[in-house]
Parts: C-alpha cells; sequence; structure tokens
C-alpha cells in the first residue's frame, strides 16, 4: 500500500491526554495526524469537532483514559461519538492505558464493576474494536462486545533490559499477583524469578512482605504492570534490599503516579526506573533517574495491521 494511499484511507486522531503520543505513532507510519478540535464549552461540557473527510475512513482514536481520567473518558466517548456520525468506515478506540481496570470484580458487597461499565460505554458509544496494552486484569478482555487487541510492551522493557547488560540476574515479582508477568521477563532474559508474598491492608497501603526465591547478591529487576501510588514498588525496593539485593531497577508500563507517589519514589535508591509512554509523565519524582521507553513504534505496528486486517499475535513472537 502507497504512503499517499494509506494517508487517504487511514486516520489518526488524537484526544486531549497524550497528543505526544498520536504523533509519534503518525512520525512511525509517515502520515499527517488528522485535524480535529478537542475543547470545552464554557460550562465544561466536552466540544469536539472532526476538522477534515472521515467518510468511509479506517479511523483510530488514540485516548489513554489516564488522570484526570473521567474527563479523558468523556472525551474518548466523544470523539468516538463524532466520526461515527461522520459515517467513518471503522473506529478502533487505542486506549494504551484503560483506566478504570482495577475495578474489575466485586471484591465484596454493594460496590461496581466499573471496568465492565466503561467498556458498555466505548461500545455504546460506536467504537468497532480496541486496541489497549498491559491489561491490569486480562479478563477484561471479556467485557467487551467487541474485539480487543491486548498488546504486551514486555518487547520494548525487555530491549531495554538487555542493553544493561545485567549479569546475575533475578526478577522480582512484587506480589503473586505479577508471577506470571515476572515470569515472561525471566524466560526471555534468562534470569530467575522470585516472589514477594505481601498482605494489602487498603487500597494504597501494604504490609511488609516476605522474598520467595533467592536475591542476595543478584541484580534485581522489579516487574509490575503500573506504578499508581508507588506503595507496591516501593515496599518491593526496601524488602530487596533488606534480603541482600547487589542492585535494584525497576520497570512498569504505565507510570500513573497519583496520590503519595512522589513521596515514595523520591530518591527512592534503584539504579534506574524505566517506563513506558502509555502515559504522559506531567510531574517528575527527584533524585531518582527515571527512563522513558516508548510504544509508538510497536502502536503503530499494530494499527498499521489492524488496517490491513493482518495477525497482531505475530509482533509478540
Amino acid at each position: 500500500m502507497g504512503n499517499s494511499e494509506l494517508q487517504n484511507r487511514l486516520k489518526i486522531i488524537s484526544g486531549n491526554s497524550h497528543p505526544k503520543l498520536a504523533e509519534a505513532i503518525c512520525q512511525t507510519l509517515e502520515i499527517p495526524l488528522a485535524k480535529a478540535e478537542v475543547g470545552r464549552f464554557p460550562d465544561g461540557e466536552t466540544k469536539v469537532r472532526i476538522e477534515e473527510d472521515v467518510r468511509g475512513r479506517d479511523v483510530f482514536i488514540v485516548q489513554p483514559t489516564s488522570p484526570p481520567v473521567n474527563d479523558h473518558l468523556m472525551d474518548l466517548l466523544v470523539l468516538i461519538d463524532a466520526v461515527k456520525r461522520a459515517s467513518a468506515q471503522r473506529v478502533t478506540a487505542v486506549i494504551p492505558y484503560y483506566g478504570y481496570a482495577r475495578q474489575d470484580r466485586k471484591h465484596e458487597g454493594r460496590v461496581p464493576i466499573t471496568a465492565k461499565l466503561v467498556a458498555n460505554l466505548i461500545t455504546h458509544a460506536g467504537a468497532d474494536r480496541v486496541i489497549t496494552m498491559d491489561l491490569h486484569a486480562t479478563q477484561i478482555q471479556g467485557f467487551f462486545d467487541i474485539p480487543v487487541d491486548h498488546l504486551y510492551a514486555w518487547p520494548v522493557l525487555v530491549n531495554h533490559v538487555r542493553e544493561m547488560k545485567l549479569s546475575d540476574l533475578t526478577i522480582l515479582s512484587p506480589d503473586p499477583g505479577r508471577f506470571k508477568l515476572a515470569d515472561s521477563f525471566a524466560k526471555r532474559l534468562g534470569g530467575t524469578i522470585a516472589v514477594i508474598d505481601k498482605r494489602r491492608t487498603g487500597d494504597s497501603e501494604v504490609e511488609k512482605g516476605h522474598v520467595v526465591g533467592d536475591i542476595k547478591g543478584r541484580n534485581v529487576l522489579v516487574v509490575d504492570d503500573m506504578i499508581s501510588t508507588a506503595g507496591t514498588v516501593s515496599q518491593a525496593v526496601h524488602t530487596a534490599m533488606e534480603f541482600g539485593a547487589k542492585s535494584i531497577a525497576v520497570m512498569c508500563t504505565h507510570p500513573v503516579f497519583c496520590g503519595r507517589a512522589f513521596e515514595r519514589l523520591n530518591g527512592l535508591p534503584v539504579s534506574e526506573l524505566a517506563v513506558c509512554d502509555t502515559i504522559p509523565i506531567k510531574k517528575r519524582p527527584e533524585n531518582i533517574n527515571i527512563v522513558v521507553l516508548s510504544v509508538a513504534k510497536l502502536l503503530a505496528a499494530a494499527i498499521l495491521r489492524t488496517h490491513k486486517n493482518e495477525s497482531i499475535s505475530e509482533l509478540f513472537k
């Protein structure tokens, strides 16, 4: 497919949450970012206007639902509605970070399953499919009644670790729930695996954990899908130090950084904290080496394969 034909058939629109990522995707695909106005009416309502023809086009809307989650979610819904009513042939919501993912089940009585509610909203707004990355709970794919392509950031993160050339590497899962993620890193990097057995006392507080596995005298890599209040990662780092780790690095996909995150991350004794650009980092913690790795090329490849009706799973073989 020629570049001019691709420009004509494929349109990428950005919401307000992460225009830099959308621009990087377009640069990779060598197509311009479609023109769209996403703003606010005086009373705060979302105002959207698509400023070029999308009739019969394959439209991809790039909008992670990162904080402020409700504003960015509403922007996404209105953008989907706008391009659907403008007669787009197909509308794909590209949501690198899926907000409300942690509310994926009823852990007690009289609470919502908001991850399902958001899936319903996106579907009923008119999306034909969804592309997302490293969902906090993979079963959320099943909450949608439309196709969902669930991407993984591990190719980007693993390549970065290989460039670090660490010996005596141990992949540390900060809790049993992230063991599968840690195991996938260990298999690809050839390291051993360890896990912290911890107890959570609240939405952002965890008790002291114990390490299952040997990390003494080893280079430890803590992996997680997101850092929100940083309670989990901070506890994991301090536990690794207590159990004799030689060095500690942290990697995660989504740098949400909210609540007490900056207090906990400031001066955290790690060689580096590597995160992906699924969410824009508007404020950085101090006295910590943060490395931002781009997923733009991975998302661009997924978008192009979707446009051509080719396999997405081929990207992860």
